[in-house]
């Protein structure tokens, strides 16, 4: 089914969008970054396509992990979803963010979408502004990089106002550049895993499909320090595919074990 599977992908895509707010890196330092999140937390979605329920999602801290001999937070983002006996997907995105400077060191992606069967691995190297895909050759990057999950965590960090448009060039492949982020309203919702107050978002980059400039998205955080993904949806003309939290452990932020 080609319309579902356009959208499965936006529910990854949704990780990328989330691209916010402010020029933010600490290149140079060794000390951890402060941040509202910490191993352990995991965060469960239910899936949906209009109102039919097609699926599961969730987004967990997994661990701290050594990549390249730098401290980074392993962070796991996966969907399972699809209509029975139609389409299915079964995809998985994994980061490795730098837990000094906030820069994404490594991505890997798994994305098994009905005949569709990609897996990827790419590493990036902010102090060369390079990064690789697989064992290919290094090829041009950006001084601060950021992958598809990596931005999420990065928006959670930083301060969000209301009415304000954010625009910045931190999406790893340059050409993804520049990624807009207009913070539109606060709202307060229902889902499955209870009532939140939230800042809504809506992110437009440089691609097509629902995240164009043509398309409409939006994205709910939770209204306060933690800032965890409420609900997302995108508004199509044939419907819409979207995202509700049905159940959350979040940690006290910033908790980890350091590595040995």
């Amino acid at each position: 089914m080609t319309s579902l599977r356009r959208r499965a992908s936006g529910i990854a895509l949704a990780l990328v969008v989330i691209l916010a707010a402010a020029s933010y890196a600490q290149d140079g330092k060794d000390e951890a970054m402060h941040v509202p999140y910490g191993v352990g937390e995991y965060l469960e979605y239910d899936v949906r396509f209009g109102k039919l329920h097609v699926g599961s999602g969730s987004m967990e801290v997994a661990g701290i992990q050594d990549v390249r001999g730098r401290e980074t937070w392993h962070t796991v983002f996966q969907v399972h979803a699809g209509l029975r006996f139609v389409y299915n997907v079964d995809d998985t995105f994994e980061s490795w963010i730098d837990r000094a400077t906030g820069n994404s060191l490594r991505f890997r992606k798994d994305q098994n979408e009905g005949r569709r069967d990609v897996e990827h691995t790419y590493n990036m190297f902010p102090e060369r502004g390079v990064y690789t895909e697989d064992r290919d050759s290094a090829q041009a990057s950006v001084k601060s990089p950021l992958d598809d999950g990596a931005f999420l965590y990065f928006i959670r960090s930083i301060p969000l106002v209301v009415g304000q448009t954010y625009s910045f060039d931190r999406y790893f492949k340059p050409d993804r550049n520049p990624v807009t982020i207009k913070v539109v309203r606060r709202d307060t919702i229902t889902v499955p895993a209870g009532r939140f107050s939230a800042i809504v978002l809506q992110p437009i980059i440089k691609t097509p499909g629902i995240f164009s400039e043509n398309g409409h998205a939006e994205i709910w955080l939770s209204d306060d320090a933690s800032h965890i993904m409420l609900q997302m949806k995108s508004g199509l003309p044939f419907g819409s595919i979207n995202l509700y939290l049905t159940s959350y452990h979040h940690v006290q932020a910033g908790s980890a074990t350091p590595l040995r």
